[in-house]
């Protein structure tokens, strides 16, 4: 090429020049670095998305993983100033508490705006008037069917119809297991009060009990080897094993609701960069990421009823998330050590009985 200069080069420089004040502004600012704790590739960690933030922001976000709620709260109480940001399901934002939390100022999340105050302040969440984690995902446990099985509204009491007889898949999970047996009777799922109502209602499936399964691919490999046609399943497994694996299986909102979970994005009470923390709070539940994780990667549902709107109006996810199910269900909440053990005795029991 000549000596002069291209239009290519001319554009460079001149982008480049622009762009000075402001990378000096971003690497003033970017001493700032977060440690976020959650589940490993579960949307924090997205490293396009970690880019984006960090070029925005100037804020460098490192993560450290766990790989059960319980070993995330032990983490929490055992290392303190280790994290900024920490993924609590909502069954656990009470159990650490104001110890180890700091109340989420919601004037600091601008994305919060469209998020309903009966989902932002439910009692699983709000101490004292205030909430300590910020919702950000959610999804259901409810029945699953193959195609023309089951309709929308169809109740629980599908899991013990001689219809069903040998098709029915159980999730291992005695607080899933006593969950279903409590919507079955009209109870509370944190806190039946008649255990024994519960035990008949998983008991009256003997018949029909195929399988239990613990996994979405063990879900999703029996379903296609056709050992099963109802089940109970997770909304947004559904969803994947739907759309990544072309599976026959629509999920089912049953007329007694289903059991609805809540991902929350908190502040510990140790952390010492707490604007930096909801600068990514306010990221994460921004609709422009939430679009690109749920359409590229996929992603559960978002509490922020803006994000959701902005899917596609096809889209599995949006089908079956509908925002007015949450004013429906009843949320995964705090159980006591005790009440969880009783969980755990019934449905070893009940295990005991499917198998004589």
């Amino acid at each position: 090429m000549s000596g002069s200069i291209s239009r290519r080069k001319f554009n460079l420089l001149a982008l480049s020049s622009l762009a000075a004040p402001a990378l000096i502004k971003a690497r003033a600012f970017a001493a700032e670095t977060i440690t976020v704790l959650n589940w490993q590739g579960y949307g924090t960690d997205e490293e396009w998305a970690l880019k984006a933030f960090a070029e925005k922001t100037g804020i460098t976000v490192k993560h450290e993983y766990f790989n059960a709620e319980s070993e995330m709260v032990t983490k929490v109480k055992t290392n303190p100033g280790a994290y900024d940001v920490v993924l609590v399901n909502s069954a656990r934002v009470r159990q650490l508490g104001a110890d180890y939390l700091s109340p989420i100022d919601p004037a600091k999340i601008p994305n919060n705006s469209s998020i309903p105050a009966s989902l932002s302040m439910h009692p699983n969440f709000v101490i004292n008037g205030k909430p300590y984690g910020n919702v950000w995902l959610w999804g259901m446990t409810g029945l699953a069917a193959r195609e023309g099985k089951a309709k929308q509204g169809d109740s629980f009491a599908l899991l013990a119809d001689p219809a069903f007889t040998n098709r029915v898949a159980m999730n291992d999970d005695p607080i899933i297991a006593v969950g279903i047996g409590a919507l079955m009777s009209g109870q509370d799922i944190n806190a039946p009060k008649d255990l024994k109502l519960v035990g008949e209602k998983l008991k009256s499936m003997k018949k029909n009990i195929r399988l239990l399964w613990q996994s979405e691919d063990e879900w999703n490999k029996a379903f296609a080897a056709d050992q099963f046609d109802l089940a109970i399943y997770w909304s947004g497994s559904a969803t994947r094993s739907r759309r990544n694996f072309k599976l026959p299986v629509d999920f089912i909102v049953a007329k007694e609701g289903a059991i609805a979970w809540v991902d929350t994005l908190t502040i510990p009470t140790s952390s010492t960069k707490a604007e930096a923390a909801y600068k990514f709070i306010n990221y994460m539940i921004d609709p422009d990421f939430y679009y690109e994780w749920a359409t590229k990667v996929g992603a559960p549902a978002s509490a922020n009823p803006a994000a959701m709107a902005k899917l596609p109006a096809d889209d599995l996810n949006k089908l079956i998330h509908k925002q007015e199910y949450l004013q429906q269900m009843q949320i995964m909440g705090t159980l006591s050590d005790e009440t969880r053990q009783s969980f755990v005795d019934l449905w070893e029991e009940t295990k005991a009985f499917y198998a004589k």
